[in-house]
């Protein structure tokens, strides 16, 4: 059995010995986990003696008080992000301070647990927390177990999204109850953070389901002759209401000829992909352009945008599993990490090649090289 030790800071006596008293027996355990979790609690009253825990003990779960004598929680924060700690943060506050938690799951915390809980609330939250350092646990063996692992973490991440995110709850409750007024606007805020929580979740299934169609379902009876400029058109559709929010133009320039033999599904798969990031990581009013060309032997495949561009460290990876690019200018853009590897896999799939090209802050071009006949799909 494992044993995750939890910090509670909190300046309040009850608080502290509460969380003690629910956590002392409680254990977690999910059909897909290999091992139960069981708990050991630190108590700390005060964000200094946090902290001198915190480099001590090494907590794996911090439950935290924003208001505290002293240093106030956001700082407590602010310190275990600055070194970069591999601790997880919920934030426990009074519904008067809800919009403090809410701050500072943007700032890292993961959660906020609002006070007074019930101890089915508090072992709500500490059930979703292990979920997510169960998850960090397998992404870690990952490097080294191979497909094997890979599967499993997929396995346990197609779970997860089946639950509300414990976010989104938090955001409906606040409505439910009507803690910010009376009127709907003042919930905008809170309804745009919810659909996009809701969008990044159906991003991430669909991702998966492609991952997993390509890794497992491969058809040979499913090949046929595909119009790709007829795919790129479709795709253009799909992207085009966002693309008008950020007033990207998108051109698409068919210079030759583009039928090929393929999966349609694939080459969706493609077009969809890097369409959508062209737009999506663009700058607002940029420029977004496909090319499609061809040869008797080949069909060239150009994506080309004027966005925020990719450092050179940052290509080296781009088509690794569940990498993203996170920086000041990617931070609130949502995605699975997973859409260029699945992109570079299905290339690969048809015998053909995928490179990229980028300059920070000019743009990026992604160029693909498919073989018009395919003899063996696999």
């Amino acid at each position: 059995m494992g044993v995750l030790k939890v910090l509670v800071i909190d300046d309040e006596p009850g608080i502290r010995s509460g969380v003690t008293r629910i956590l002392n027996n409680f254990k977690v355990t999910y059909p897909f986990m290999d091992e139960d979790f069981s708990f050991e609690v630190t108590e700390a009253p005060t964000g200094e003696e946090g902290i001198r825990f915190i480099e001590t003990d090494k907590p794996d779960i911090i439950l935290l008080d924003n208001k505290l004598p002293g240093i106030q929680g956001v700082e407590v924060l602010e310190y275990i992000r600055e070194r970069k700690y591999d601790i997880v943060v919920a934030m426990i506050t009074s519904y008067a301070s809800l919009d403090v938690a809410i701050r500072a799951t943007r700032d890292g915390a993961t959660d906020f647990i609002p006070k007074p809980f019930t101890p089915q609330e508090l072992k709500s939250s500490i059930e979703n927390i292990t979920k997510q350092l169960y998850l960090r646990k397998v992404t870690d063996r990952l490097k080294q177990e191979g497909k094997k692992v890979r599967y499993q973490f997929l396995s346990v991440l197609s779970h997860e999204l089946k639950a509300p995110l414990n976010a989104l709850e938090g955001y409906l409750r606040m409505m439910q109850e009507k803690q910010a007024g009376d009127r709907i606007d003042d919930y905008a805020d809170h309804i745009d953070r919810s659909l996009q929580r809701i969008q990044g979740m159906r991003n991430l299934i669909m991702d998966l389901l492609d991952f997993t169609k390509i890794r497992l379902e491969r058809k040979e009876e499913k090949i046929q002759e595909v119009d790709l400029a007829e795919v790129a058109r479709a795709a253009v559709v799909t992207v085009q209401p966002y693309a008008i929010q950020m007033e990207v133009t998108i051109t698409l320039d068919i210079k030759n000829e583009s039928k090929l033999m393929a999966d349609p599904e694939d080459m969706e798969i493609i077009f969809n992909n890097l369409i959508s990031n062209a737009v999506k990581y663009n700058k607002f009013g940029g420029k977004a352009e496909i090319m499609i060309d061809s040869t008797d032997n080949e069909v060239f495949l150009v994506f080309s945008d004027t966005g925020i561009g990719i450092s050179g460290a940052d290509r080296e990876n781009l088509f690794r599993e569940f990498m993203r690019v996170r920086n000041e200018r990617t931070k609130h853009i949502s995605g699975s990490g997973l859409g260029l590897s699945i992109v570079k896999k299905v290339v690969e799939l048809y015998h053909g090649t995928i490179k990229v090209d980028s300059t920070p802050d000019l743009g990026t071009m992604f160029t693909i090289r498919l073989p018009r006949k395919q003899f063996n799909i696999s």
